[in-house]
């Protein structure tokens, strides 16, 4: 980019060159080297086409499990959130080795062993998580929380999250429970199987949530 000065203003596109003002100076700089129906069609862009598609899919389904889970993501007081939930879904998406690149979903990557773990290891900011302390158990009617010993928290959250990776919709359901050293909670099933589902729990004590993540 660089400025010139003449009696003529030039403004547009002359050969190669582009003309326009800039905070009051006239500036002229190359044409960029892109364009975009190369990037659409051209072999060359084809990696970086695949990069951008399944980035574009990573962005959508974190911001829509954020969005349900808002309420707690503003409780971990965490600013840096949004960027490590964005690495997440991207990490369970490489795990996916059923489609081919430029196709890979976090669907297809949650269902793998792999993929599961990283999700309930996801920390909300200093928010322990409860990987080692609870797991779902799902049946035909209902589901099941199986908790480990529990001697803080009086009440806990149980939240379920379908999400349509089509239309990028969710629809999700909360439960509350009081704790009284109970180790298994039972909870409606307001999907079928053959949805992708997650569980998120919360364990508060006195209205404070103590710990918090993916079950």
């Amino acid at each position: 980019m660089a400025t010139y000065e003449s009696l003529i203003t030039i403004k547009g596109s002359v050969g190669d060159l582009v003309f326009y003002n800039l905070n009051g100076k006239n500036v002229v700089r190359k044409k960029s080297g892109f364009n975009k129906n190369a990037f659409k069609k051209s072999p060359s862009y084809e990696k970086v086409r695949q990069n951008s598609s399944e980035f574009g899919h990573c962005s959508k389904t974190g911001k829509l499990i954020r969005q349900v889970l808002s309420a707690y993501i503003k409780e971990s007081e965490d600013p840096l959130l949004y960027q490590k939930f964005a690495k997440l879904m991207t990490e369970i998406k490489d795990l996916d080795i059923v489609s081919e690149k430029g196709k890979r979903t976090v669907k297809n990557g949650i269902a793998t062993e792999r993929g599961n773990l990283l999700l309930k290891q996801f920390q909300f900011g200093k928010k322990p998580n409860l990987e080692n302390e609870a797991a779902v158990s799902l049946a035909l009617w209902d589901n099941t929380l199986h908790l480990g010993k529990n001697d803080q928290g009086d009440e806990i959250i149980i939240t379920s999250i379908k999400i349509d990776f089509e239309q990028y919709v969710t629809e999700n359901f909360e439960e509350k429970f009081f704790l009284q050293q109970q180790t298994d909670i039972t909870f409606q099933k307001h999907f079928t199987d053959d949805d992708l589902v997650l569980y998120f729990a919360a364990v508060k004590s006195n209205g404070k949530i103590l710990k918090m993540g993916f079950v």
